[in-house]
């Protein structure tokens, strides 16, 4: 049976991603407080170190390499890794102390408390990704997450400091709206380093 490419049917496909998308558009606020946040993180020293499971282990990847290789000239690199690049370590640690920990583990001996963690689940359930987050906000990092639906167990938990929301249940639409967080997180970052007055002052006015 041919697939349905009426009208409707494709009006429906983009109707899908847009409420998620405006959804995104009204945490204005809460991007601009996150990124004027890591700003201050990198300012002093610190670092970023990015996780994911599944498909967003792959953006926790994307994430590490934007900011450490600047696809835009002149932007300044900033120091960056992601625990999801080493299979050796991941499938090592798993085998030992469980899934669960494959990323609190990681943190517990790589991370400072001046660095940054940033956390990425489809449903915000993911059990190491959650580990990991609430493993790091107790040794001083600051945390964020990109959460899908209503942020699940990260959010019930208090697992993390900032925590941006891709309201749909829709694992593809969750993951294209993450995209765009974490590209308007770099972007904004890269914004008030390059404003040290804003960095200060604590004013931010998305």
């Amino acid at each position: 049976m041919a697939a349905d490419t009426s009208a409707p049917a494709v009006s429906a496909i983009f109707e899908r991603r847009a409420d998620p998308l405006r959804a995104l558009a009204d945490q204005a606020r809460a991007l601009a407080d996150a990124a004027r946040a890591m700003a201050a993180r990198f300012q002093a020293g610190g670092k970023l170190i990015v996780f994911g499971s599944g498909g967003t282990c792959t953006d926790a990847q994307h994430v590490a390499v934007e900011f450490v290789h600047p696809v835009i000239v002149g932007k300044r690199a900033l120091p960056a890794v992601s625990l999801t690049s080493d299979v050796a370590t991941l499938t090592g640690v798993a085998e030992r102390h469980g899934l669960a920990e494959v990323f609190a583990h990681q943190l517990r001996l790589l991370a400072e408390p001046g660095d940054i963690a940033l956390g990425l689940s489809p449903d915000g359930d993911t059990a190491h990704v959650l580990r990991g987050l609430i493993h790091a906000r107790g040794q001083g990092l600051l945390t964020v997450a990109l959460l899908g639906g209503d942020g699940g167990a990260v959010v019930a938990r208090g697992a993390a400091e900032h925590v941006l929301l891709a309201r749909s249940d829709d694992s593809r639409v969750v993951k294209e709206v993450h995209v765009t967080a974490y590209h308007i997180l770099w972007e904004l970052v890269h914004v008030f380093l390059e404003h040290p007055g804003a960095l200060e002052s604590g004013a931010v006015r998305p």
